[in-house]
């Protein structure tokens, strides 16, 4: 299938259109309304400095549903404690910022460019967009941050600064997203960070009814 490149309009070509790796439009732009046009079907950017803007639905999907969450007993153990602080949409900015700068084992550099970290910041002024903290007294060691769709939340990146802080961020999400009637996060590619929670691959197909 040919990658298509994205005219001014705000439109996408239909997702069964993506490469095998998921690849399915270049260009285009990173407006709140292009972004959530994107989602909204299943799409999403992902792309390095000094690329050009890449447009991905990947099959299969990597999504957690929330009744499956996997707690291990050191976690529990964790969360009982209570040591550490969650809050939600406190310190965003903080959050992004942390996800885009934190170096990870593996990785040259991240995919979070200047652009992208603006307009998420601007997604979430429009209320879009959302995070989930973890504090220690008042220095920040944990966060995760995504876009609500309806009632799927799609889940960006996560940092974590202390052992298993981004993990407390992940059971205080879902604990958040089930109050408010919430079916699975959209984990996006695999990961095993995320697979340790009880993340699952399933068909493109069987993912996009829930967005809708």
């Amino acid at each position: 299938m040919p990658v298509f490149n994205l005219p001014s309009q705000l439109i996408f070509p239909p997702v069964h259109l993506s490469e095998k790796d998921g690849l399915l439009a270049l260009h285009g732009d990173l407006s709140s309304e292009r972004i959530l046009l994107a989602y909204q079907n299943g799409i999403f950017p992902w792309y390095n400095e000094g690329e050009p803007i890449q447009w991905w639905s990947p099959n299969p999907r990597f999504v957690l549903f929330l009744e499956k969450l996997h707690i291990s007993k050191s976690m529990q153990k964790l969360v009982s404690k209570k040591k550490y602080t969650l809050t939600m949409n406190q310190s965003f900015k903080e959050v992004i910022h942390h996800c885009k700068t934190k170096k990870r084992k593996g990785q040259a550099g991240t995919w979070i460019t200047d652009d992208m970290e603006k307009a998420y910041i601007q997604l979430h002024h429009k209320g879009h967009a959302h995070s989930i903290e973890c504090w220690d007294g008042t220095e920040l060691i944990g966060g995760i941050y995504g876009l609500k769709i309806n009632k799927v939340f799609c889940g960006e990146s996560m940092f974590s600064l202390r052992s298993n802080a981004s993990k407390l961020c992940m059971i205080h999400l879902v604990n958040e997203l089930k109050k408010e009637g919430f079916k699975l996060i959209d984990c996006q590619v695999y990961s095993p960070h995320v697979e340790s929670l009880g993340a699952e691959l399933i068909s493109r197909e069987a993912f996009l009814p829930y967005l809708k």
